[in-house]
């Protein structure tokens, strides 16, 4: 069979318009803009970090992480005690100040986490699991706003939750658990759908999250075997959106 110019040239913008057409038909992208991150090796697929977004609807900041497995798949182990327990986590720290969810102006790095851990419950005004006991439910994911800082305690240039002195006053959100840490514990839930990840947090005002730099960050945590400060140390990064922790993001 003899194809003309004609032919061929009138395959290829069929081919070409065809393509056109599916990228219409796929928008609006659940994935696009935010931080696109290629997938990683070696790294474990509920954790390979592929996209990151904040975005605001109304009065409502969506925090989303999408990853190359299925998201929240994997929780740590129970080790039956607190001390050197394992925290895993989902996290979105943000170039917010902490004063903006009640902490102390220039505490530190706010962010925004998504955590597992069987061994211990830091929400203790809510029950995840609904059993009717409200302090047996770490191991659910569930969210915390918390507050970073360096400690080279926690291992050359790695960050921990910022610990509270004994006898210190800080400023502090009307959720805050009991610990010694700048966490609070807010109780919005987290949602998971195949590959990713979304939180839903209402602000009263807004603007303060809108044109925020953000990144994306999962990792695992440990309490302090002797139970003392730095009492949650960042121990193992498994992924960052940016490679380097720039929040090179900015909240839509």
């Amino acid at each position: 069979m003899k194809f003309t110019k004609q032919a061929i040239a009138a395959a290829v913008l069929l081919t070409a318009f065809g393509a056109q057409a599916h990228e219409r038909h796929q928008a609006p992208n659940a994935h696009a803009s935010g931080i696109q991150t290629a997938p990683g090796k070696g790294v474990n697929a509920p954790f390979d970090i592929v996209h990151t977004k904040i975005s605001t609807e109304g009065n409502t900041a969506v925090f989303h992480i999408a990853v190359s497995g299925k998201a929240g798949e994997s929780r740590p182990s129970k080790v039956g005690k607190l001390a050197g327990s394992n925290v895993f986590s989902y996290v979105w720290p943000t170039t917010m100040d902490p004063s903006v969810v009640g902490f102390d102006k220039g505490a530190g790095i706010l962010a925004f986490a998504v955590t597992s851990h069987p061994d211990f419950d830091d929400t203790p005004l809510y029950d995840e699991n609904g059993d009717g006991d409200l302090k047996n439910d770490g191991d659910l994911w569930h969210s915390h706003w918390v507050v970073l800082k360096q400690d080279d305690a926690c291992g050359k240039g790695a960050l921990k939750v910022v610990d509270i002195p004994e006898g210190a006053k800080p400023r502090l959100p009307k959720t805050w658990p009991g610990l010694p840490l700048l966490i609070d514990s807010p109780g919005w839930s987290p949602i998971f759908k195949g590959e990713s990840l979304e939180v839903r947090v209402p602000f009263d005002d807004v603007s303060q999250v809108t044109g925020a730099g953000f990144d994306g960050v999962t990792a695992a945590l440990r309490v302090n075997a002797s139970v003392h400060s730095p009492l949650l140390c960042v121990v193992d990064v498994f992924k960052v959106a940016s490679g380097k922790l720039t929040l090179p993001g900015k909240v839509e």
